[in-house]
């Protein structure tokens, strides 16, 4: 009942159409204002001037010579006839000028359609330019020309919003990167310190577990790192396009964790059809390869990962697709695995399996190529992802 209700509330008509509707009413308020005070000003003062020629001689001829009285009938009929003309004429008048108001609405609603659509311009280029920006990055500007009027300065204080959020998303990119970077070297030399030691016997063997337990942990800090700096890199940042086949970024995702999908017990299938797209290489070899990595990770002893690329059902695009058996994933919780630091059984410390952000570095990745991202929950456990990239200008025009 509340759809319902919703759905009755929702404008059906475009902006366009309400204001080429808004444009033909008043022309026809207007009209049949002006056809009123026209028609209560003809019958006050009709008869008079040309129209009443036929009925009363004109008043530079000649008056015809006395003659009998008329009789009362035929004043009668005199009257009778006169107000028969004077109905005619009116009705005439009348409908000629309900016929005219009609043709010309019709010309002012095609008008009306034409300047509506000429007004609404600006605002569909400010609607297109937002999209992009929502959809890819935050560098591009609206720049509207034309007069100093309310669209101009909407559009200036949008450019202004987007600026400011560039600002602070740059810097929020820049903190993560360096913050990435400069974090990396002593967490390495941490590592290399407590390994040449284990390699050097120089470790008492109650105190092994505690090294061994430090090693995992900072093995876990750096692929955290190197995490936050992939998406560092590729959110909201101008990217190198170049021809890449994801036929062959898949080929080098399931070669590079063959060893992994070995040790897990799980068979990773490939189905790779040529499907050339353009974007950055790196960036795409890493999609791949946290798609498959997740598969295999988030699996079960004899379960399976296929990896497919096609040509999309969709003309013009390309597709990478990556399924894989597991767990049963509830279809409410979908999207929240592409959220970072987020897992299926809610925890958000540390995991064997990874450091919770390879499905949200997915998900950056093809936000930053203006790509689709689809995600389902499986049937009979595990999940599907669909990647969808625009495909290179060759493949379009076959």
């Amino acid at each position: 009942m509340k759809y319902l209700t919703a759905s009755l509330r929702q404008p059906r008509l475009s902006m366009r159409s309400r204001l080429t509707l808004l444009y033909g009413g008043l022309f026809l308020i207007a009209g049949g204002t002006l056809i009123a005070i026209l028609y209560i000003i003809f019958t006050s003062n009709f008869p008079g001037g040309h129209l009443a020629e036929g009925i009363f001689p004109p008043a530079s001829s000649r008056l015809p010579p006395p003659g009998p009285p008329r009789t009362q009938a035929e004043v009668r009929d005199l009257v009778q006839k006169l107000n028969q003309h004077r109905s005619e004429i009116i009705s005439s008048l009348l409908w000629e000028s309900l016929l005219a108001m009609a043709v010309v609405a019709v010309a002012a609603v095609g008008f009306g359609w034409l300047m509506a659509g000429r007004a609404l311009r600006a605002i569909r280029h400010i609607t297109d330019t937002a999209r992009r920006v929502a959809g890819s990055n935050l560098h591009e500007r609206i720049s509207l020309v034309g007069p100093r009027d309310e669209l101009k300065e909407l559009a200036d204080t949008f450019d202004a919003m987007l600026e400011r959020l560039d600002a602070s998303f740059d810097g929020q990119r820049h903190f993560a990167a360096n913050a990435s970077h400069e974090l990396r070297t002593p967490l390495a030399t941490n590592r290399t310190l407590l390994e040449v030691a284990v390699a050097q016997h120089r470790v008492p063997p109650e105190l092994r577990p505690v090294i061994d337990s430090v090693l995992a942990a900072s093995a876990r800090s750096e692929l955290i790192l190197e995490g936050l700096f992939t998406l560092a890199r590729c959110e909201n940042q101008a990217i190198e396009r170049l021809p890449v086949d994801l036929s062959d970024v898949a080929a080098g995702a399931v070669e590079e964790t063959a060893g992994e999908a070995a040790a897990a017990g799980v068979t990773v299938d490939a189905t790779p059809y040529p499907a050339p797209a353009t974007g950055d290489p790196v960036l795409l070899e890493r999609l791949a390869l946290n798609l498959v990595r997740n598969g295999i990770q988030h699996n079960h002893p004899g379960g399976r990962v296929t990896v497919t690329t096609r040509r999309a059902a969709t003309p013009g695009m390309v597709e990478l697709e990556v399924s894989n058996s597991g767990p049963p994933i509830p279809p409410e919780q979908v999207d929240m695995l592409f959220e970072p630091f987020r897992r299926l059984d809610g925890n958000r410390t540390s995991h064997p399996d990874g450091a919770g952000l390879g499905l949200s570095i997915v998900r950056s990745i093809v936000q930053t190529h203006g790509g689709q991202l689809t995600a389902a929950a499986r049937d009979g456990g595990g999940l599907i992802v669909q990647i969808r990239l625009a495909a290179t200008s060759a493949e379009v025009s076959r």
